[in-house]
């Protein structure tokens, strides 16, 4: 069982950075990790991932060129660096896990424990 512990959301203007963190209470060297976001009536999406040993990145095309996903094995954390915000940006971000995939897209069905989430607002 590992459990998951975002942190770093919060208010931003848009056109602003914030850096979210992920602490995993076990070791994270077997898992592909990423983060996924939600609003309010729709559903959890992928936003970024991360191969086990970091050799693999994907994100999606919303924030191609803006996000930046890494992790520390070490440490046990993930990250994810955002820049250039925008309204649209607004959302829960939730740190996943993932024993079945090794790379670095992942959809919901492939992950085997979620973080809580992060409240990050953009405004405009």
């Amino acid at each position: 069982q590992v459990q998951l512990v975002e942190s770093g959301g919060g208010l931003v203007q848009a056109g602003g950075s914030l850096r979210l963190s992920c602490a995993a209470s076990g070791r994270i060297l077997g898992f592909a990790m990423g983060w996924f976001r939600q609003v309010p009536g729709k559903e959890r999406v992928f936003v970024a991932g991360i191969s086990q040993m970091g050799g693999a990145k994907s994100y999606a095309d919303s924030v191609k060129g803006r996000f930046t996903i890494s992790r520390d094995n070490a440490k046990n954390t993930l990250y994810l660096q955002m820049e250039s915000l925008n309204p649209e940006d607004t959302a829960v971000y939730s740190c996943a896990a993932s024993l079945k995939r090794n790379m670095g897209y992942l959809s919901r069905n492939d992950i085997d424990y979620w973080g809580r989430g992060t409240q990050v607002t953009v405004s405009s």
